[in-house]
């Protein structure tokens, strides 16, 4: 039976599914992304499996899903996943609030090892919070678009953002194409992935996933830190402005302190990604062990 997220209360099951990782998904995310590091050889990019909060939404997701929008996005990083290993998936509601009228739904989801040598080890946990508006509400514009691009620049000023004064990592740049919501959000036509779907749910043109944004902040720090990431990495970003497909943008990192953590060091990093204009789509913090290799 699909409820689409109703009731949608704390402590939901929302379901779990079992995966092998095999070489094809993760040359198949490298594409996608631009994203070949000498690592994916033996292991997983961490990112591998961004969506499979949304393999359950049916189980999550509230009944007005008109201008719904992914506010929140946290991951952690507990264990390199090895190609050709194998995984199991289990999908919780851990929190449920409203806030600045919209209703918001906080789905955990966890990376399991399925291999019987791991003992059902942590790999990944991700905690995803999206935001939707209440029945019958008339928050859009003239053209019927709960957002479009001009009221998206509307949106007031955020406080000075990056504040850390360290170094900055190497950043990389992106185009949005077609062809790359495809790969990340498809096959099936969504309104991340098609225009007429976009136009359904309110937008005026593809919304790119905002689990897109945050692949990329990893790509940064993996490319600097290395298996320091994919053992030890954390990650806490809002998605603060949409990003349209055939924009532009740069993922940023900038170290704010080193810290001991046990026998390990733990490098704290502001991180954001930023239009071609400068607008910002995602700011927040991450964080690695220094000297993993």
């Amino acid at each position: 039976m699909n409820l689409m997220g109703e009731p949608a209360f704390v402590g939901r099951h929302c379901g779990s599914n079992e995966y092998t990782i095999d070489k094809t998904a993760v040359q198949f995310y490298q594409d996608a992304l631009d994203d070949h590091h000498p690592l994916h050889d033996r292991y997983a990019p961490p990112l591998l499996h961004h969506s499979e909060c949304y393999e359950s939404v049916g189980q999550w997701y509230l009944k007005n899903i008109f201008g719904n929008l992914h506010g929140q996005q946290d991951w952690e990083l507990f264990g390199a996943i090895p190609v050709g290993s194998k995984i199991r998936t289990r999908s919780t509601i851990i929190d449920r609030y409203q806030k600045r009228g919209r209703d918001w739904v906080v789905n955990e989801t966890d990376l399991i090892s399925a291999e019987e040598a791991d003992g059902g080890r942590l790999l990944v946990r991700g905690r995803t919070y999206q935001s939707f508006l209440p029945p019958k509400d008339s928050d859009s514009t003239s053209d019927g678009f709960v957002v479009d691009t001009s009221t998206a620049k509307k949106k007031a000023p955020r406080p000075a953002f990056p504040t850390a004064t360290g170094a900055d990592l190497a950043s990389t740049h992106k185009v949005i194409d077609d062809r790359r919501c495809w790969m990340f959000s498809g096959p099936a036509k969504n309104y991340h992935t098609d225009r007429e779907e976009a136009k359904k749910l309110g937008f005026p043109n593809i919304v790119v996933q905002g689990m897109m944004s945050t692949c990329f902040i990893s790509q940064v720090m993996q490319d600097h830190f290395g298996m320091g990431w994919l053992v030890g990495g954390k990650m806490s970003v809002k998605l603060t402005n949409v990003l349209w497909v055939d924009e532009s943008i740069t993922a940023n990192a900038r170290i704010r302190e080193e810290v001991q953590e046990g026998a390990k060091t733990r490098v704290h990093c502001d991180v954001w990604v930023e239009k071609d204009d400068g607008s910002r789509v995602i700011l927040g913090t991450a964080s690695a062990l220094k000297g993993e290799g």
